[in-house]
């Protein structure tokens, strides 16, 4: 059989001059950050500097490998000092969030319980070892801090009564039967953030762990695991403008140096011996990073890493509250346009935006948004299923319709993004038949 494909257009010039102007498709709208967000110029710029020299990672003796194995702890040293990590902290690369997280799952010490809430991705959902504990969607942040003191105060109950423990956890101490609790610090539904320092400081208080799934989070605001006082990072790469298949965990040392290797293999061990199972596993990064890296992944995360550190993130902010606020308005103009939240309107939140067209299957206004008007967006229940369900379910009930999907559609913005793209997001909209 023979495959026609289309015409490649040709690269589209930054749309932002410098390292963080980012690469797409001339007269292509791309609304669909949230999933993947187009390459920065620093990621592309760092591979293709770094390709003529490409070679193994600390596997080889040449000036090739050298400097290759040099630059992929250089990135690691970059992305650490770019998420605060501390001296006792390990930044171990991994695929994407999902992929650290499921590390950080398998590297819990026995007994452990996990606490997390029904609003996270599958990412964040699905990892955690049977007798965890799920917490309802709370409806204000606020909710989600008492709740979760709630939980964990029964779960602690020192003396029989609950409460906190009597000396609140140093960071890096566990009191008691170990407890962590896994949060997003931005919902890859609607954008909302999450209170993390506040609920840092309760699973302190009870004694806990906290991780963070700072995947939404990362591209739009500082994410520093010291200042918040978390004790795990995890991140993606491709949600962070640097593709080549690279994420993150960034966390304490002792449950990681404890726990079975992630993957075994080549690079993972300090010594085997002739004799079966003789085996002595690495500590450190090393110890699940086995097999050869991706080092262009490292690389180009690094770059990017390096480029937001240099940038003036408020105004990077402002400009993305911008135009996000414009897009909100635009869809609340809309009568059979209805956002999903989960939070009240005025909740703080990323450049994330999900909503249903009244009367109007998802997929197919996405497929008629990209066929049409050239605009990409991602229809669905976007791997949060759970949380999509049920803020469907509001939508209705919010807004008196019975003819809404069972399935929502979401845009997100970013790097790039512009009021021009907003707009004709919006008219589309408009003019749907």
């Amino acid at each position: 059989m023979t495959v026609t494909l289309a015409p490649s257009p040709a690269p589209q010039p930054p749309t932002v001059a410098g390292p963080l102007g980012v690469l797409g498709v001339p007269g292509q709208v791309n609304l669909d950050y949230a999933a993947t967000a187009p390459c920065a110029r620093a990621a592309a710029d760092a591979v293709a500097e770094l390709l003529p020299w490409y070679a193994s990672v600390h596997r080889g003796a040449g000036a090739l490998s050298r400097r290759c194995t040099l630059a992929y702890e250089r990135a690691r040293q970059t992305v650490g000092d770019f998420f605060g990590a501390r001296a006792e902290d390990h930044v171990i690369f991994t695929r994407n969030t999902t992929d650290a997280l499921n590390l950080l799952a398998r590297a819990l010490p026995a007994g452990t319980t996990v606490v997390t809430f029904g609003g996270e991705h599958h990412a964040n959902l699905l990892p955690w070892p049977r007798g965890s504990v799920r917490l309802p969607v709370p409806r204000e942040p606020a909710e989600a801090v008492r709740a979760l003191a709630a939980a964990l105060s029964e779960l602690r109950r020192p003396d029989g009564r609950g409460g906190p423990v009597t000396h609140p956890a140093r960071p890096g101490v566990d009191q008691g039967p170990p407890v962590l609790v896994a949060v997003t610090a931005a919902s890859n539904v609607t954008g909302e953030r999450w209170p993390v320092a506040e609920l840092a400081q309760v699973a302190r208080r009870y004694g806990a762990r906290i991780a963070v799934d700072a995947a939404q989070l990362a591209p739009h605001a500082p994410v520093d695991v010291a200042s918040l006082d978390v004790d795990y990072l995890a991140v993606s790469g491709h949600k962070l403008y640097a593709p080549f298949g690279t994420g993150v965990l960034v966390g304490r040392a002792d449950w990681l140096d404890a726990a079975p290797p992630y993957l075994v293999g080549g690079g993972a061990t300090s010594h085997v011996g002739a004799a079966t199972h003789d085996v002595r596993w690495a500590t450190g990064p090393a110890r699940h990073e086995a097999g050869t890296p991706n080092l262009l992944g490292a690389v180009a995360l690094a770059a990017v890493c390096a480029a937001l550190a240099d940038a003036d993130r408020a105004a990077l902010h402002d400009t993305e509250q911008a135009l996000l606020a414009r897009l909100r308005d635009g869809i609340a103009a809309l009568p059979h346009v209805v956002e999903l939240r989960t939070f009240g309107p005025a909740a703080s939140r990323v450049g994330i935006v999900s909503f249903v067209v009244a009367g109007r299957d998802s997929a197919e206004v996405a497929a008629e948004l990209a066929t049409s008007y050239d605009i990409g967006v991602r229809d669905g229940l976007f791997c949060a299923h759970p949380l999509a369900r049920r803020l469907l379910d509001e939508a209705a009930a919010r807004s008196g319709r019975r003819d809404l999907p069972p399935t929502a559609l979401r845009a997100s913005i970013g790097l790039g993004s512009t009021t021009d793209h907003v707009d004709r997001l919006l008219t589309a909209l408009t003019t749907l038949p």
